[in-house]
């Protein structure tokens, strides 16, 4: 009986391939942007192991992959690109993501794929989340003007601080993911392409349908918070109508001039006023999307008011002190040091 001749090992270049239009758009359905981001890893990569292994991609081997060469990658990004921590880290996630990918389907090179995955993540201090005050996201919201294009930023804002929704949700929002029948909500499609409906207060359902009957034109699969031209709003447009709006509120509550106010800044006040609404974790969580509690949790450690609250329901406790006295034939052995 013939020996089983072993299937040759798949090229890297195919792995690649794999990765991207099989792994993470067809099995994964990432969003565009993740696909982009960890393109842009890999070809940082690639392009690190050439100059320094003398390959080109189309040559290299997932065992010319040691821990040696990704830890050099990962100082080129801190030292000479002047990536921070972060992306530097996530750089890190995109390899280690095609790595384990690459190490499923070539077994022979398994044990190579196992040590690279073993480099670490560098850590880092998180900075402290930085939220508004009610009166400060008041102020940000201010009333609505008599134009289209400030009717349309007023609920923008409105929607992004009652949803805590991320940009790339809200401006992802069609006139068909709202309701208004019944119990008012909006279907937003997070990261990974996860769907989630946040509830809409009264005051957010009624803005939208004003803004709608004013627009009758838009329904459907039309953007709900479209540009000039009728199309989705971008991640550009949405930051510069908040530092507008940022302005024109400073003016009158100079606190808002002191801030770096960010669309991100209103998804953490979102959660930040819900916590101390009295609203349970695990409302939190679904509320804003997050697939773990612990990155929740982080909103109670930024909220020193909330902390403050809690040791004054605690009663310091009732000891005193007293001198220690020490036996004398302990204090004979120290004299005779």
């Amino acid at each position: 009986m013939r020996n089983a001749i072993a299937p040759k090992p798949p090229s890297f270049a195919s792995l690649v391939q794999q990765f991207f239009t099989d792994y993470l758009v067809a099995q994964r359905a990432v969003s565009p942007r993740t696909v982009a981001c960890y393109r842009d890893a890999l070809m940082l990569f690639l392009d690190f192991a050439d100059r320094t292994l003398g390959k080109a991609p189309t040559a290299l081997r997932l065992v010319d992959i040691q821990p040696t060469l990704i830890l050099a990658f990962l100082d080129h990004l801190e030292h000479e690109r002047h990536n921070a921590v972060r992306s530097r880290n996530l750089r890190l996630t995109a390899l280690r993501a095609f790595l384990k990918f690459a190490g499923r389907r070539d077994l022979s090179s398994m044990h190579a794929v196992e040590r690279a995955l073993a480099v670490p993540m560098k850590r880092f201090e998180r900075p402290m989340l930085d939220y508004l005050t009610r009166e400060e996201i008041i102020a940000v919201l201010g009333q609505p003007g008599s134009d289209w294009t400030s009717q349309r930023d007023h609920l923008l804002l409105a929607m992004l601080y009652n949803t805590g929704a991320r940009v790339s949700e809200i401006i992802g929002v069609r006139v068909v993911d709202v309701v208004l029948e019944g119990a008012a909500c909006v279907h937003l499609q997070g990261k990974g392409r996860k769907q989630r409906s946040v509830p809409l207060w009264k005051t957010t359902a009624l803005e939208i349908r004003v803004w709608l009957r004013r627009n009758p034109h838009l329904r459907g699969e039309a953007a709900l918070l479209p540009n000039r031209d009728g199309y989705a709003m971008t991640r550009c447009n949405v930051f510069q109508r908040l530092n507008l709006a940022i302005s024109h509120a400073a003016a009158n509550l100079p606190s808002l001039a002191k801030k770096r106010v960010s669309p991100h800044t209103l998804r953490h006040t979102t959660a930040m006023h819900l916590l101390q609404s009295g609203v349970p974790f695990n409302v939190i969580a679904l509320w804003l999307g997050h697939e773990s509690t612990t990155t929740t949790h982080r909103y109670v450690e930024a909220d020193i008011a909330m902390k403050e609250k809690a040791l004054a329901r605690l009663e310091a406790p009732d000891i005193r002190m007293r001198r220690f006295i020490a036996p004398d034939s302990l204090m004979r052995f120290l004299q005779t040091l």
